[in-house]
């Protein structure tokens, strides 16, 4: 136990100081002190390069400072509100592009015009959050109407009707729903919610209808199954741990009419055996004490599975039935009779649209930091811990800058910075903050449980006047 504390509070000291030098990055360097609002096209050493404001990054700023105001001792200092206060103001005076109606820019000048617009909903969402924090460190009340009639706005544009995002519905459009707007709903939902039973209540059907559209993309065993049946084995196996973390399922293997430890592979070639059959079952109740017992599943899966799968050894691919051959796009670079395509490792061959694909860049590692720490807070499965750790220290010390401050945002797949911004069109006072922020208090309610502890330092209080 001593060791796991040791471990922890050596991560939280860590963590909290970082989260120090970042918030005093931008305390000093992204204040428009003339027109209001934050600049966040910030070089690595904190000198403006662009004075477009962006309203996804406005409104997560002031987000992040209230939170911080409000929920850890050290950042509650005037500088900071006053700030967060005068950002909120530059969000109610410009933001929207034509009131009274709802639609906000997705680009402002310095001084608050409209430049863009995005038929989507995520400059209204970081509005929507932005107002309701306001009103929690504030409690001025037009902060929260403000919140409550964007949100309902917003739910009226995905629910109801679209037309006022302005985005025409075209006929070669793909039949798909991004993810992106269920999960940000949601978060709103839990944002409106967390002070306000009236909200919870009124919110908790969208909640639900927000849940089932997210689950929609989680690819499950049985999907995964499908998506491989006719592949050779060894591909196959790679698609099977994606779904199949660590021992969460059991698998039930069949190789010449042998079962389990009796399964024959004499004289077979592996790279030869494709899968003829492939049935995901339920681990019958009686049997998974037993799993448990031997390691084979973790005490917390509540619905373990066998895989039963049959091989054949052949040189061509089993063809695979017309009806399950959508299940193709649970893979990437894997073709319709089930071969690999060029560029198997990342994409190198088949990048797609997205130019970043083989980067390495900060949110993505900030966003694992947080879903590691908090699976281990969730299952205290001390794999996720070894996780975590290994994510961290690998963040740490490549986007980590120890001249300037804060992290840089862009690294390529070496892991080699490819940009030394500091922060621009996407990267802001948010994912860094809020990721160190979380982390640390989950790393401080783990050390509670873990029952009293020496006294040790907190985390050195930052320099409101901007001094880093």
């Amino acid at each position: 136990m001593e060791k796991e504390r040791e471990a922890l509070q050596v991560w939280k000291e860590r963590v909290g100081q970082e989260l120090n030098t970042v918030v005093a990055f931008w305390l000093q360097h992204s204040h428009d002190e003339e027109h209001g609002g934050f600049f966040t096209c910030l070089d690595r050493n904190g000198q403006v390069y662009d004075h477009l404001k962006y309203v996804w990054l406005q409104g997560r700023q002031v987000w992040m400072y209230c939170r911080l105001y409000r929920l850890f001792e050290r950042f509650r200092c005037a500088e900071l509100l006053d700030a967060a206060k005068a950002g909120g103001e530059f969000l109610l005076h410009y933001a929207r592009v034509a009131p009274p109606g709802k639609k906000c820019a997705f680009v402002l000048t310095r001084d608050g015009r409209p430049v863009k617009v995005q038929r989507t909903i995520f400059s209204e969402c970081f509005y929507t959050m932005a107002m309701n924090e306001l009103w929690k460190v504030t409690g001025e009340t037009r902060y929260q109407n403000e919140a409550v009639e964007m949100m309902d706005q917003i739910v009226h544009w995905v629910r109801v009707d679209p037309t006022g995002l302005g985005r025409p519905q075209l006929s070669g459009t793909p039949a798909t729903e991004p993810m992106a707007v269920p999960m940000m709903l949601l978060s709103l939902v839990e944002q409106l919610g967390e002070e306000d039973e009236a909200l919870t209540s009124k919110y908790a059907e969208l909640g639900d209808w927000c849940a089932h559209r997210i689950l929609q993309h989680v690819q499950n065993t049985r999907e995964t199954a499908q998506a491989i049946k006719g592949m050779h084995i060894r591909k196959a196996t790679k698609y099977l741990k994606d779904v199949t973390f660590k021992k969460q399922c059991v698998p039930f293997r069949r190789y010449n009419g042998g079962i389990e430890s009796n399964a024959e592979l004499k004289g077979l070639e592996v790279d030869s055996l494709a899968i003829e059959h492939i049935q995901v079952n339920k681990g019958p109740k009686m049997r998974r004490r037993t799993y448990r017992a031997h390691g084979r599943i973790n005490p917390y899966m509540s619905s373990p599975c066998h895989i039963e799968m049959i091989l054949t050894e052949k040189e061509q691919i089993v063809p695979k039935p017309e009806e399950e051959r959508d299940g193709k796009a649970v893979l990437e670079n894997i073709s319709e009779d089930g071969k690999e395509l060029p560029g198997c490792l990342g994409r190198h061959q088949n990048p797609g649209e997205d130019l970043e694909w083989d980067m390495k860049l900060w949110w993505p590692h900030s966003e694992a930091m947080i879903a590691f720490l908090m699976a281990f807070s969730d299952t205290g499965d001390p794999a996720l811990f070894q996780i975590f750790n290994q994510v961290a220290e690998y963040t740490f010390s490549h986007f980590h800058d120890p001249e300037f401050g804060e992290w840089f945002g862009y690294l390529n797949r070496e892991g080699k910075v490819t940009l030394n911004i500091k922060g621009g069109p996407f990267k802001g006072c948010f994912h860094v903050p809020r990721c160190l922020a979380m982390c640390e208090q989950i790393l401080e309610a783990l050390l509670h449980r873990l029952g009293p502890a020496p006294v040790v330092s907190s985390p050195a209080v930052p320099i409101c006047g901007g001094s880093k």
